[in-house]
């Protein structure tokens, strides 16, 4: 097995942790960290250093940023790629999530237990499908995108980048939610909703503007 770090040592990054154990693929061999320090231990895996440590050691040859935030975790994935431009992004599906035929999954993307990728559906770069979440047919995400527990689409939906559906929102069939936006938890999404908003309610509505980058976790 080739060697993986898991950028990241956070919640997130444990539940990367598992899904990567799991799945046998991969070995881990250690995780990096801008702010724990170097030989502090998660899950018996050492804490190796931040991201300048991938230029000393060859040998590791995937990557996957455990950071929950969409936006944070951009920001370490273009960290990473300055260090490292050779250093492949790695997916990582849990063997109980399931991934339909013709769907597809972008470098870096993690899904997790119980998540569902419906046929032909298109989950983008460095996206974060959580436990039980459901991306339905012929939908899409573009890059950095999150599905937050229990998050539903119905089929033909598209989400732009770095948006945030959070736990237990539904989206109705065929629509659009634009990029940097943030769909609250329990919303019910039933129209297109713009892209840098935040929108909750049911059925969704904006309530106000969002800039790209601002915390909603």
């Amino acid at each position: 097995m080739e060697n993986l770090v898991i950028f990241g040592a956070g919640g997130h990054a444990k539940s990367i942790i598992d899904i990567v154990e799991r799945s046998g693929i991969w070995r881990i061999a250690g995780l990096l960290d801008g702010i724990k320090a170097a030989g502090t231990r998660v899950y018996g895996y050492e804490i190796l250093g931040d991201q300048n440590y991938l230029a000393q050691d060859p040998s590791i040859t995937g990557v996957i940023v455990g950071i929950g935030d969409n936006w944070l975790r951009a920001r370490a994935a273009e960290a990473i790629r300055s260090v490292r431009s050779d250093c492949r992004f790695v997916s990582a599906v849990h063997p109980h999530a399931s991934v339909a035929k013709g769907a597809t999954i972008g470098d870096g993307s993690v899904i997790m237990a119980g998540a569902v990728v419906g046929s032909d559906a298109v989950v983008g770069e460095h996206c974060v499908l959580y436990t039980l979440s459901s991306l339905d047919h012929d939908s899409a995400t573009e890059n950095f995108v999150s599905l937050a527990p229990h998050a539903a689409t119905g089929g033909n939906v598209r989400i732009g980048s770095f948006a945030a559906i959070s736990i237990g929102a539904r989206i109705i069939h065929s629509t659009s939610i634009g990029e940097h936006t943030v769909i609250g938890a329990g919303a019910t999404v039933l129209t297109d909703i713009d892209g840098y908003c935040i929108a909750y309610g049911t059925p969704a509505r904006v309530i106000r503007k969002r800039t790209a980058g601002e915390r909603y976790l």
